[in-house]
Order: structure tokens, then C-alpha cells, then sequence
């Protein structure tokens, strides 16, 4: 079977590829190792800049994001328990951020992927990808036992950063940039109101924490905790004690308890891999880069890579122009930078490191209190927050 694109992995970035394709004609297939339930299972962010709600809205995918998703115009800044607002829509010239669950974007795309006749092959395990550096290059997988092969023109990968994608890329190409941080996010999903109208990130010396939220009466909130740390150590009663303290005594009087019906701990990490592109075989998403989940970029980035390598696809396809194909790593690792920048910035600046006392540790307060006092600093703050252009 042979298709013009084939797209490995069926989140948010694979879906949106399929999609702004199939609204110019070309037709792709996914490959999913997981099953659907899975998929769409899976817990992640939740604040969209305006450019991804522009392709939702360009695939025809936008309702039930408009009717239940929340425009946020800014945010607040705790800082030791005294809160300060950022306002984004006003240091931008208008422009807001969008709070709608990937897990909803993602059910979104699935739906509207399958209704339109879209092929999306779940259970396609020990996927494979040859000949990358050909015309005619394939992807060898196995579904319900059986060893099945895909050709096409050009192989998207699109599988996260255990995927086969950024595998298959010759060592001697590939050159990865990371850190580690030395801490991770406990987040919990709670039957609960919010705590504001808007996320709040507290810098607290006793560590990060964020109050953020999925509808009017689920909460998702977040504190730093070590790398050590398990999930066991952290009863619900504990988690609550630990938000309310970083908060401060004026807003931990707002935190409303719930039944928390997920708990999990998140590590913290910085990650690229250069180039993005390779012959016919294409990265995009989290096969090609990780941010800290500070400045809210994992979902946006992958977003914008779907959208240059979308514009470059349908280029190709419809006026056989390969110039956008050939520059497509370049293109997007540009915008993928500036947002790991403003990641490792947010994750720097908000977080304790254990050096209270020590002078990297003054640094990040004296440049935290230099942002909130300044109109130039805050608006660098919320122009990266609600996404550069594309």
C-alpha cells in the first residue's frame, strides 16, 4: 500500500498534520502503537496560544473548544505569597491564551479524523522506518500479529521522544542538546473550582507551585517537588498543606479541595535534536525537542512545527516547490529555540535549586523582582507566554 505521507503517532501534532493535508487534498495515514482509549487518556497540557487555536479553527476543529475551553487575558505571579497580575491581552496589543485540555484537542482531532473517512492504524507496534534516503521510502509495522508495509513519498515523525522517529536519524547527523533539572512536577487532577480566574505560578522558598485548572469545576495544580520524591510520599492531605503554603496565607484561603482522581510526578528536562529533517524522514513535536512545562510550549511548539511542515508538505504536493521541505529544520528549530529559552527562563527564575544562600540563588530573585517591576520585563514575559509568530 503506498500513500503520499505517513505519519508516525496519532497525538496532537500527527492529528493536526493529517488534518491541514486533508483540507488540501493530500492524503496521509497514521500509526498508532497504542489504542485509542490510550490515546486519548492521556493527561497533559492545557494552555494554547492563538496560533494553534487558528489551525483548530482553519481544520474546521474549533467548537467544542470555543464552547467549553476558557480565554484567559492574563496570569498572576505569586512571589513568597503576594500575587501580581500579568496582563497578557494588555502588553500584547490583544492577544489572550486559550485553557482547553489536550486530552480534549486530542479527542477533538481523533473524532473529526475518523469522521472524515481519515485512516488512523491503532496498534501498529515495532513500527520501523527504511530507506529514508530515497524516493520511495517505508515503514515495516505489525498489527494483530500480522508484519504490515506502508511506502509513501515522505514519513512524518510525530512519536514523542521514545519514538521511533528520532531513532532512526544517523548518529553521526543527529546532535542533541539537554539539562536535567534536579526536580520534578507533582500534579494532581481534582474535582474542584478553581482557585482564580487565572493561573497562578507561586515562587515560594519552599518551592514552585501552579494553580491552574480544565473547566470550571476541575483543577489542575502542581508543586515542585525533588527527583527523589514518589508518589507514595504524598498523600492528598499533603499535597493540599504543601499548595497552600507556597501560595501564602491570603490566597491559600482560596484553594478549594476535591477528590483528586489523578496524581503523578513529572520530571523536568531540556531537550533538542538537530536537525529535524533527514532525506524524506521529517521530525515534529516531542521526537525533536522537550521543554519544562513552565512557559506552557510542549503542545504550542508542536504545533508550529506542524504548521511549517504542513506549509512545506502541501508546497511540494501542489506546486512541487521543495524549498520549504529543504529549509524545514532550520525554520522551525528558529522558533523552537526562542520557546526552550523562555522555558529554561520561567523554570529558572520560579523554582528553588537548594542555594537559597548562594549567590545563583540572589540572581534569580533579583531577576524575578526585576520582572514584575518593570512594564519591559513583564511584557517580554507575556509576548513569549502567548507565543511568537509563526
Amino acid at each position: 500500500m503506498h500513500v503520499p505521507v505517513a505519519i508516525i503517532g496519532s497525538g496532537p501534532a500527527g492529528l493536526l498534520l493529517s488534518h491541514l493535508l486533508y483540507v488540501r487534498g493530500i492524503e496521509s495515514i497514521i500509526l498508532e502503537r497504542k489504542d485509542r482509549a490510550y490515546v486519548e487518556g492521556r493527561i497533559r497540557a492545557g494552555v494554547l496560544e492563538m496560533g494553534l487555536v487558528g489551525l483548530m479553527e482553519k481544520i474546521g476543529v474549533a467548537d467544542r473548544m470555543h464552547r467549553e475551553g476558557m480565554i484567559h487575558e492574563g496570569i498572576y505571579i505569586s512571589i513568597n505569597g503576594k500575587r501580581h497580575h500579568i496582563d497578557l491581552k494588555e502588553l500584547t496589543g490583544g492577544k489572550t491564551v486559550m485553557v482547553y485540555g489536550q486530552t480534549e484537542v486530542t479527542k477533538d482531532l481523533i473524532a473529526a479524523r475518523l469522521r472524515q473517512g481519515g485512516e488512523i492504524v491503532f496498534g501498529a507496534e515495532d513500527a520501523s522506518l527504511h530507506d529514508i534516503k530515497s524516493n520511495r521510502p517505508y515503514v515495516r509495522y505489525v498489527q494483530n500479529g500480522k508484519e504490515c508495509t506502508l511506502s509513501c513519498d515522505y514519513i512524518a515523525a510525530c512519536d514523542g521522544f521514545h519514538g521511533v522517529g528520532r531513532q532512526t536519524m544517523p548518529e553521526n547527523i543527529l546532535k542533541t542538546f539537554e539539562r536535567v533539572y534536579p526536580f520534578g512536577w507533582l500534579g494532581i487532577l481534582a474535582h474542584a473550582k478553581p482557585v482564580t480566574d487565572e493561573l497562578i505560578y507561586a515562587s515560594h522558598d519552599r518551592g514552585f507551585a501552579l494553580c491552574s485548572m480544565r473547566s470550571d469545576h476541575v483543577v489542575r495544580h502542581y508543586v515542585q517537588v525533588p527527583s527523589s520524591d514518589r508518589i507514595e510520599d504524598w498523600s492528598d492531605d499533603r499535597f493540599w498543606n504543601e499548595l497552600r503554603t507556597r501560595l501564602g496565607e491570603e490566597d491559600a484561603a482560596l484553594v478549594n479541595e476535591g477528590e483528586v482522581f489523578e496524581k503523578s510526578i513529572a520530571p523536568l528536562r531540556s531537550f533538542v535534536a538537530e536537525p529535524m529533517q533527514h532525506g524524506r524522514l521529517f521530525l515534529a513535536g516531542d521526537a525533536a525537542h522537550i521543554v519544562p512545562p513552565t512557559g506552557a510550549k510542549g503542545l504550542n511548539l508542536a504545533a508550529s512545527d506542524v504548521h511549517y511542515l504542513s506549509e512545506a508538505l502541501i508546497a511540494r504536493f501542489m506546486d512541487n516547490h521543495d524549498e520549504l521541505l529543504d529549509r524545514y529544520s532550520d525554520t522551525a528549530l528558529a522558533r523552537v529555540w526562542k520557546a526552550e529559552r523562555f522555558s529554561w527562563w520561567m523554570t529558572s527564575m520560579l523554582h528553588t535549586f537548594d542555594d537559597h544562600d548562594a549567590f545563583d540563588g540572589r540572581i534569580r530573585r533579583a531577576e524575578l523582582d526585576y520582572m514584575m517591576s518593570s512594564r519591559a520585563g513583564k511584557t517580554t514575559l507575556a509576548e513569549n507566554y502567548v507565543g511568537l509568530p509563526y
